[in-house]
């Protein structure tokens, strides 16, 4: 299954990393599995840049789905900008995404992936209702 990133969105937050050798598996390019926590780090330093941190005596996000698309090879050495955007704000729900291109190839997208975010009351282990300064945020203009 494909998911296409919507072309309604909201850029957040962007990150420039290396692509570590560790990261590449026997076939010589990056393991499917890092591009996840590719997007995972951008995803946690952009919340934590807008003091979301999640206590877990309070509320916080989970993600509760994740994808993501592959279309070109990343392979060590290379520096990686990844881009995070927002989107479609429910009332316990957000959607984020990423987009992933060597620095060197400006515009050539090598992967984009996206998780579905909920805002969780952690003691009680349920959905809570988006706070207004998190939907403040994840509002496309």
């Amino acid at each position: 299954m494909k998911i296409e990133i919507p072309e309604v969105k909201k850029l957040v937050f962007e990150m420039r990393f290396p692509v570590r050798w560790g990261d590449m598996d026997a076939m010589g390019h990056v393991n499917n599995t890092v591009y996840f926590r590719y997007l995972e780090t951008a995803r946690i330093e952009w919340m934590v840049s807008v003091g979301c941190n999640p206590d877990p005596r309070g509320q916080g996000p989970v993600i509760v789905n994740a994808f993501c698309n592959f279309y070109k090879q990343l392979e060590y050495p290379a520096d990686v900008l990844l881009k995070l955007y927002v989107s479609d704000p429910g009332r316990t729900t957000f959607e984020t995404w990423g987009t992933m291109e060597r620095v060197d190839q400006p515009g050539v997208v090598c992967a984009a992936g996206g998780a579905t975010t909920i805002w969780v009351d952690f003691p009680q282990q349920k959905a809570a209702p988006l706070p207004d300064w998190m939907r403040a945020l994840v509002t496309a203009e």
